[in-house]
C-alpha cells in the first residue's frame, strides 16, 4: 500500500518525536516502505546546528540511531531553506514529492491559542498535501 514514508523531523525537539516515530517504523515494516526523515534548516547559524553541514550531519546521525533504535534502516533528507517558518509547509510537500513518498507521517503537539489562530504545520500539510498525511499527536 506505501512504498515510502516521510516523517519531518525537528531536531529541536526530537525529545518529541518518538510516538510518530514509532508508528512510522511499524508502517514501514508492515508495508515493505521505505523510510525517510525529512529536517529543515536555513542557512544562518540556528540553536541545532551552526551551519547547514553541521545540521545534515546531526540529521543522519539522528536518523542512523532512530534506525538503530527502532530496528529499520531509515534515511535523511535534509531541506535547505531561505527562512525556515515561512518556507517549511511548501517545503515538505515538495520534499514528499521528490523522494516519490505516499505517505506522510508528521508529529504534532497538543495545540494551543496560536495554533487556532496561525494553524500548524501538520494541519497545513495534511490539509495541501496531495498525499496521504497521518498527524500523530504526542503525549
Amino acid at each position: 500500500m506505501y512504498a515510502r514514508i516521510m516523517v519531518p523531523v525537528d531536531l529541536a525537539h526530537a525529545d518529541r518525536l518518538e510516538k510518530a516515530l514509532g508508528t512510522a517504523a511499524d508502517l514501514a515494516r508492515h508495508y515493505g516502505a521505505g523510510l525517510t526523515l525529512v529536517g529543515a534548516t536555513g542557512t544562518e547559524p540556528g540553536s541545532v546546528a551552526r551551519s547547514p553541514e553541521a545540521f545534515a550531519e546531526k540529521l543522519d546521525r539522528f536518523a542512523a540511531e532512530a534506525g538503530e533504535r527502532l530496528g529499520i534502516g531509515i534515511e535523511a533528507s535534509t531541506l535547505h531553506l531561505h527562512d525556515v517558518s515561512i518556507d517549511l509547509d511548501n517545503a515538505l510537500i515538495h520534499k514528499a514529492a521528490d523522494i516519490g513518498a505516499d505517505l506522510i507521517v508528521m508529529a504534532s503537539h497538543v495545540p494551543g491559542a496560536a495554533a487556532y489562530l496561525f494553524g500548524s504545520n501538520a494541519g497545513h500539510v495534511a490539509q495541501h498535501a496531495p498525499i496521504s498525511v497521518m498527524v500523530v499527536r504526542g503525549a
